[in-house]
């Protein structure tokens, strides 16, 4: 349990770079915090779904906006199985700088930190981007 209260916090720390903030006061201080430990619980509690449940379905954890652009955005290998959480888990690692290698250990918090920042900001220019458009 200790281990996973460490993790927790070294992705509140450096993935969300929560020391650095420049804020003055407490209660924006607590407002920022409280939102890093959501995004920081996300991240945390996906690689611990997809080492536990990863034959899960990706709508677990994912909304249909995010499976939708991570469909579109990272191509699937050729033997590709069944789309379960852990496909998708793949597909945001790889985002986020994995390799994807056979040879390679399941991605770890900060490769899903990365892809999940990068995935999330693509979502978003999607999803503006689309009104601008009209599509």
């Amino acid at each position: 349990m200790r281990w996973k209260i460490e993790v927790f916090h070294k992705i509140l720390k450096s993935g969300c770079k929560a020391e650095e903030s420049k804020l003055r006061t407490a209660q924006r201080l607590t407002n920022l915090i409280s939102l890093f430990c959501i995004l920081s619980w996300r991240v945390f509690w996906m690689t611990m779904l997809n080492r536990s449940v990863p034959d899960a379905p990706p709508t677990l954890a994912l909304t249909a906006t995010e499976i939708g652009v991570l469909d579109r955005l990272v191509n699937d290998k050729p033997k590709a199985r069944q789309k379960t959480f852990s496909h998708y888990l793949i597909k945001i690692a790889r985002l986020g700088g994995y390799l994807a290698r056979a040879s390679d250990p399941p991605p770890g918090n900060t490769v899903m930190w990365r892809g999940l920042s990068r995935l999330t900001d693509i979502a978003l220019g999607a999803m503006v981007g689309g009104e601008f458009v009209g599509n």
